[in-house]
């Protein structure tokens, strides 16, 4: 069985300070996702600066050995979205972005 890490303590303040300096990027899968629901990387950022951390939504990845978590918001447009995040030793990376 794989021991699961420790999920981050203050995921929104963590998430935010990725953002605000950029140690972030998307992933090919999350690249592709947002193209085909047509969410542009601004209403990316901008649901990952102001939306919510769904803590139920949130899932370990085994393969990884990581956790995925889930944040959603609202764009400036009112397009309500899902964010999927994960963490590697770097870097925040985007999973997968969600039109809801």
């Amino acid at each position: 069985m794989i021991k699961r890490p420790s999920k981050h303590a203050n995921l929104i303040l963590l998430v935010r300070s990725c953002v605000a300096s950029g140690h972030y990027v998307d992933t090919y899968h999350a690249e592709r996702r947002s193209g085909e629901r047509r969410i542009n990387r601004l209403e990316i950022e901008y649901v990952l600066k102001t939306g919510w951390h769904e803590v139920a939504k949130d899932k370990f990845d085994s393969h990884y050995k990581a956790w995925n978590y889930s944040l959603r918001g609202k764009t400036l447009d009112e397009l309500e979205v899902r964010v999927i995040i994960s963490f590697d030793k770097l870097q925040m990376l985007v999973v997968t972005v969600i039109r809801l």
